[in-house]
Order: C-alpha cells, then sequence, then structure tokens
C-alpha cells in the first residue's frame, strides 16, 4: 500500500526561528510560504529539485487557513519574514483586501516571452487591473481506469466521453459479473471528496454550484447519485489518496487529483487510461486547480522573491514540476519524449478533460476567506445524510441550503463561475 504524509511548519515555530536566527542567515534565505506541494515526499522535491540553482530559499509550507492567518499577523504587525507566497487562486484572493499583496507588473513583464495563456494572467490580477500573482502550475481532477474494467464497458458508451448514467450502469455490470464494487471516490478524513461534488457532480446537473443548490435538478441528481453509490467501494470513506486503492486493485475506476494518482501510475502505467470525469445533463463540469506565485507587500526580499518567480517559471523547471509532482506547466513548454509514462497519462486525461467539447471549467471557490472549510463541510454534510444516512432528498437540501446561505452572507462572496456573476453575495435560490 502506498502512503502519503504530511508536514507542516506552524506559524508560530517558523515566526520563532526567523527571529532567533542570526541576522547574516536571515538575509541570505527567502523565506518562501506555499499552501501547495505539503506531502513531505513533494515538499522534499521542491527544495531538492525545483529550486536547485534557485536563490537560496526556506521553502515553509502551510494549510491554507493557517496561510492567511499568517499573512493577515505579518501584516498588521509590520514586521516581515515571508518574501514569495504560492498557494491556490482562491487562497490568494482574500490577501487582496488585506493589502498583502504586491503589484508584480514589472515582474510580469520579464517573464512575458514564456507565453503565459492570457486567460490565467488575467486571472492573477484578482480584479485589481494589476498583475497580484503569476501563474505557477495547474492541475485538475481525472477519472482512472484500469484496463480491467474495460470489458464491462456498456454497449455504445466511449470510455473518453462518458455521462454519470453510463458510469453508474458501468460500476453496476462491474459489481455483477465480479462480486466486487470497484467504483472509488476520495471520501476520507483528507480526500477531496467535496471537490467532486462542487465542481464536478453539482454543476454537471445543475450549471451551478452555489445558485442553484437546492434545485429540482440537484434534487433529481441526488436521486441518481444515491443510487450509483450502491456499486463505490464501500472502503470510499476511509480513502484520502485514490493512487492507494487503485494499486492495491481495490478499485478499477476512480476519481481524484492527478497529482494524488500520480503515483499508481507511475508504477504500473501500462495498466491505466486516464480520461475526462463524466457528464450531466448540463455539461462535462471539472475544477481547473490554478496555482499562482505572489510577493509580499514589504517582503523583505522582494528582489529574491522575483528570481523565484523567474525560476520557477522557466519551461524547463515547469516540465521538471510536471515530472515530479503531477502539476502541469502554464508557461509554453513541450512535454519531452522521454517523459515518464504515468506522467504521460496524466497529460492526456489533462487534455481530454480541458479539450471535451462539453467542457465547463467550475473554479474553485473564491472569496470565502477562512470559511472555506465551511462550505466543504455543506457538501460533504449533504452527501452524508443523503447517500450514507438514508434522509429526505428535499428535507436536506432545504436545510443545508440555509447553512450555505449563511456562509455566503457573512463573507460576501460574489458568484465565481459556473454560477452567474452576482453583485454582492452569490444567492442561493
Amino acid at each position: 500500500m502506498l502512503r502519503r504524509s504530511f508536514v507542516a511548519v506552524s506559524s508560530a515555530t517558523l515566526a520563532l526561528a526567523i527571529a532567533t536566527a542570526p541576522a547574516p542567515a536571515q538575509a541570505q534565505e527567502i523565506v518562501f510560504l506555499s499552501t501547495q506541494l505539503r506531502p513531505i515526499d513533494e515538499a522534499q522535491k521542491v527544495r531538492e529539485v525545483l529550486l536547485k540553482g534557485a536563490p537560496k530559499t526556506a521553502y515553509v509550507v502551510e494549510e491554507p487557513s493557517p496561510f492567511t492567518v499568517r499573512m493577515r499577523a505579518e501584516q498588521q504587525a509590520g514586521r516581515k519574514t515571508v518574501s514569495l507566497v504560492g498557494a491556490l487562486h482562491g487562497e490568494l484572493q482574500p490577501l487582496v483586501p488585506m493589502d498583502a499583496l504586491d503589484a508584480i507588473d514589472d515582474v510580469a513583464a520579464k517573464i512575458a516571452g514564456r507565453n503565459i495563456p492570457a486567460g490565467l494572467m488575467e486571472l492573477g490580477k484578482l480584479g485589481t487591473g494589476k498583475q497580484v500573482y503569476i501563474p505557477w502550475m495547474q492541475a485538475t481532477y481525472v477519472l482512472v481506469v484500469n484496463k480491467k474494467a474495460l470489458p464491462h464497458l456498456p454497449a455504445g458508451a466511449d470510455v473518453n466521453a462518458l455521462s454519470y448514467r453510463q458510469l453508474a450502469e458501468w460500476a453496476k455490470t462491474i459489481q455483477e459479473k465480479t462480486g466486487q464494487r470497484r467504483l472509488g471516490f476520495p471520501a476520507g478524513p483528507k480526500g477531496l471528496f467535496a471537490r467532486f461534488l462542487q465542481g464536478n457532480l453539482y454543476p454537471s446537473y445543475t450549471a451551478s454550484m452555489v445558485t442553484e443548490y437546492r434545485s429540482a435538478e440537484a434534487e433529481a441528481m441526488w436521486g441518481e447519485f444515491k443510487a450509483l453509490w450502491a456499486h463505490v467501494n464501500p472502503n470510499a470513506t476511509n480513502y484520502d489518496f485514490m493512487q492507494e486503492p487503485l494499486a492495491a486493485g481495490e478499485v478499477w475506476i476512480a476519481w481524484d487529483h492527478i497529482a494524488r494518482v500520480k503515483d499508481a501510475l507511475q508504477a504500473a502505467p501500462n495498466d491505466y487510461l486516464v480520461v475526462a470525469p463524466p457528464a450531466g445533463p448540463k455539461g462535462r463540469a471539472y475544477m481547473p486547480v490554478l496555482a499562482g506565485l505572489g510577493i509580499a507587500k514589504g517582503a523583505p526580499d522582494r528582489a529574491g522573491a522575483a528570481a523565484l518567480i523567474e525560476h520557477l517559471t522557466r519551461p524547463e523547471i515547469q516540465v521538471a514540476t510536471a515530472a515530479e509532482v503531477g502539476f502541469f506547466p502554464v508557461v509554453e513548454a513541450k512535454l519531452p519524449d522521454n517523459l515518464a509514462a504515468g506522467v504521460k497519462l496524466l497529460a492526456e486525461g489533462v487534455a481530454k478533460t480541458q479539450g471535451a467539447k462539453d467542457a465547463m471549467p467550475a473554479l474553485l471557490p473564491v472569496g470565502l476567506g477562512d470559511k472555506g472549510g465551511e462550505f466543504n463541510k455543506v457538501f460533504f454534510d449533504t452527501f452524508q445524510r443523503i447517500v450514507l444516512r438514508n434522509e429526505p432528498v428535499r428535507t436536506v437540501l432545504d436545510a443545508q441550503a440555509e447553512v450555505l446561505r449563511s456562509i455566503m452572507t457573512a463573507t460576501n462572496a460574489p458568484c465565481w463561475a459556473p454560477d452567474k456573476p452576482s453583485t454582492g453575495a452569490c444567492p442561493v435560490k
């Protein structure tokens, strides 16, 4: 069984270490605080491979909520230790109203020749009109299929263009033929199942993540998904990373973040296909994951932070990022022919997902601040109550919609795609 563990340096510990460090050492190191690539093995690859040849850097990882707290505390105290930050689009957005990020149009101009797509650069302005972060790396969530499942594919179904109904029929057939429930989701304590509900399932049926939460379409969706769950591996609520049950042969079809299936694909690339998530009545929703690099306002070493951005966006480092940690380039960079077979599979899966004719991007939540966890909990609690506890769908949706509405009102977060833009808090109908 493959195992992944996480390590985080607490803000208090880091602050103490920096405060007590000799002045020369502090001046020599650029503190790079990141919510991304936190697992021990990934953080080690950042330090030993991706930052090789870069200015001397202290790469420090932090969970999203403490990350925001730390940046706010440094901004309010006026004593800065962090120079460079790396985080998801939605995790960087809350730093704008607290004025914790520097404008970096000068950095953007220096790397303009790397041809980062204009749409991604626009996202990096976070609505300010100035470049606030530089896109760093991207990923998404895909469906991994063990080739053992292919003989049981429903008649007329295209594995590269499945619907949710075909997925349910496929999982049912596999169970009938093998006696095993071979479909899996990462619904464990540290799994990303809430992202499946938010970015794949809900938009595919409702073209919405928030506004249509309790709609008739959502009610029908939950009825269908509950029926599908009868064919999901019963250990799914213990799965955090789907690469483990895939490698063990417990599941033949699995949904997860590309970085969380990479090890299984690397170990046996000839055993798998990587395809786009299924489609619902409204389209084939998927959640693009964009991480960015920003420079802290008043950074102790702004020039060093800018040099790190230049380094991390070099084509060869972007390719190495894909090879080492499974996040794909944002710059124009050709993946080499000798790239590991497992990474090639992931690249194919990302291309199939983004290039599908019915593709519907559903962005990660934006503007929720420290209530991001509560937002995720609404979706997971809805799943638990309807699917696992067999509570009435309409009753649960009405109750959970009130919780969701209170979160949106408290944060005043406007809608994000695929919901239509709103003035003020995104409404829950």
